[in-house]
């Protein structure tokens, strides 16, 4: 049950991040739910190759290299999704900074206290 809120809010989150972001659109919330799905795979598979590739320059820029690599994540994202459209670079860099800090205070707000 918590991996499908934490897809939910993701999709919510991702989908308003919409209307504020110019460079960044989906085609409907399907599109969103689906990136949030996709974003979660990347996450599971290509992400820890991608950490550990970037280790050096991660160890070297103090960890925003880090951000650099959610960004390209959100890219390949896009790659994958005909429902989504990111503009460029800059504009997937910033999506993913405010997905990751909106996402975060939303999922505090609903994971459980145990």
């Amino acid at each position: 049950m918590n991996l499908i809120i934490r897809l939910l809010v993701t999709a919510v989150v991702a989908y308003l991040l919409t209307w504020i972001l110019p460079g960044v659109h989906f085609t409907g919330f399907g599109g969103a739910i689906i990136f949030a799905i996709v974003l979660g795979l990347l996450n599971l598979i290509v992400k820890p190759i991608l950490n550990l590739f970037g280790l050096p320059l991660t160890i070297i820029t103090l960890g925003l290299f880090t951000l650099v690599i959610n960004a390209i994540i959100i890219l390949i994202a896009d790659y994958f999704i005909d429902s989504m459209v990111v503009g460029g670079f800059l504009s997937a860099l910033i999506f993913s900074i405010l997905l990751s800090i909106v996402t975060s205070l939303a999922n505090s707000m609903f994971s459980d206290k145990d």
